[in-house]
């Protein structure tokens, strides 16, 4: 399906640049849409609609904001099984765990909306003074391809209820879930200007949406490289901005730990969605003198993993999502051995029997130091590094050595000495062992893994601003 338009103030409106983007299916390289380049006018048309419905939308009652967006959610549980599927052949996940996490999160995060109303309501009383949270006008959502409706309803869900208007730009590797929000918000009867969608490249419409003076906020999801960018342009004109960006989570086993069972929780962490996961555990970080076992366990659990067509039921590692992306995370294994890595299991070959498709064999690096690239930068494929500990204040140190700081985990024989070395580990979440992810809990990074909070009440807070008001003696 071709894409002739933008969705600009409650309109459909028709584009400069019609079916100019290609969106290729991961599993066979096919065409399957061509969207809208757009343009720096659109994305100004999208703000002056955005900017006009402001205060209507603002000083409706938040309770009515929250039954608006719960809407969306129920609107989009409708459609599961075709963007499910949708989402599939532009991301690459099985089918399955589409329906479960691509699907299903983004539903719960809208429809669980009305939960955060009471942070967002709450007035504080400091001495003679009333604290209360208010809208901040325009808000710019800047989405990424590798979970594209989890991070467009994990933005506009806190973002509306607090009372903003949205200007959304999504990745042009997988729009299918854009074009479901501008049906879902059509269907739903959201009021024009609240919510608008510019298709395009980041470089023209994601630059225009982020330098305009009349935005107040800029929630971006992506790489470092152009969350650096997005905040050089931000400053400019002062605006506020929240970054989700890159990661490269380490996975720290501890001398008391089991390691069999800590091994094999973090190779499926980090092939979770053929490792196109910014959070992803993408470092094992084991003692020195079990580095040979945990390096046959890891490779076996890799090896395990049955790659293919991702709509097949026994299909657990689908492709990356272009081949530009494959293309880079076969470099990155070049370079690891050209530093010296030795890879375990996988490689920079294709998988047998799949020619077509964006695949990567499940891969296992081991031999490498803290240092070389392969265990500092992002990857951003199902690629292992494993890297050996002299002590846990040695894993602490390795832990905390790149310029990132999204996620960990923690492996130890008892949650007390679990605790104790993940209050040492400079990330945004760390998780005890094979805890679950929790869509509650405020997500998102220290250092260079980003700026600001996602998810909850902590979440909504950054679509907020904080007034104070005097009042007489």
């Amino acid at each position: 399906m071709n894409v002739d338009h933008h969705f600009v103030n409650g309109e459909l409106l028709k584009a400069v640049n019609p079916a100019a983007l290609e969106v290729r299916c991961s599993h066979t390289e096919e065409v399957i849409r061509r969207t809208p380049a757009g343009t720096v006018e659109e994305a100004t048309l999208a703000i002056d609609a955005a900017a006009r419905a402001f205060e209507g939308w603002s000083s409706r009652k938040a309770e009515e904001r929250a039954r608006f967006v719960v809407a969306m959610g129920d609107a989009l549980a409708k459609r599961e099984e075709s963007l499910a599927a949708d989402i599939t052949r532009e991301v690459g996940m099985p089918l399955a765990l589409s329906r479960l996490i691509q699907i299903g999160l983004p539903v719960r995060t809208l429809r669980t909306a009305p939960a955060l109303l009471a942070a967002f309501l709450t007035v504080e009383r400091v001495g003679t003074s009333i604290v209360v949270r208010e809208p901040l006008g325009v808000v710019v959502c800047i989405t990424p391809w590798n979970y594209p409706l989890h991070q467009i309803a994990a933005k506009i869900a806190p973002a509306l209820i607090a009372g903003n208007t949205v200007v959304l730009k999504p990745s042009e590797l997988a729009p299918a879930s854009a074009l479901a929000i501008i049906d879902v918000a059509r269907e739903i009867g959201l009021p024009p200007g609240v919510l608008n969608v510019v298709f395009g490249e980041g470089p023209v419409v994601g630059e225009a949406l982020v330098a305009d003076l009349r935005v107040d906020m800029v929630s971006f999801t992506g790489s470092t490289r152009a969350g650096r960018r997005v905040s050089e342009v931000a400053s400019g004109t002062v605006k506020r901005v929240a970054l989700e960006l890159g990661g490269k989570s380490a996975s720290i086993v501890l001398d008391d730990a089991d390691l069999a069972a800590a091994v094999k929780s973090t190779v499926s962490s980090c092939f979770l969605n053929s490792g196109q996961t910014c959070s992803a555990l993408t470092r094992l970080v084991v003692p020195k003198k079990r580095y040979d076992e945990a390096v046959a366990v890891a490779a076996e659990t890799a090896a395990a993993f049955r790659v293919g067509d991702p709509f097949a039921d026994t299909t657990r590692l689908g492709p990356l999502v272009s081949e530009a992306q494959r293309a880079r995370v076969v470099t990155h294994l070049q370079n690891a051995q050209a530093d010296g890595a030795r890879i375990v299991t996988g490689g920079v070959d294709r998988p047998e029997g799949l020619e077509k498709g964006y695949y990567v064999r499940p891969t296992v690096v081991a031999d490498a130091t803290r240092y070389m690239r392969i265990a500092q930068e992002e990857v951003f494929g199902p690629v292992l590094t494993v890297l050996a500990h002299e002590s846990e204040d040695d894993a602490v140190e390795i832990a905390n050595s790149t310029i990132y700081g999204l996620a960990a985990a923690v492996h130890a024989g008892d949650r007390g000495h679990a605790m104790r070395v993940a209050r040492r580990v400079r990330a945004g979440q760390v998780h005890l062992g094979d805890a679950p992810y929790n869509p509650d809990a405020p997500f998102g990074g220290m250092k260079q893994s980003g700026i600001g909070r996602e998810y909850g009440h902590h979440g909504l807070h950054e679509f907020t601003e904080l007034k104070s008001i005097q009042l007489p003696e």
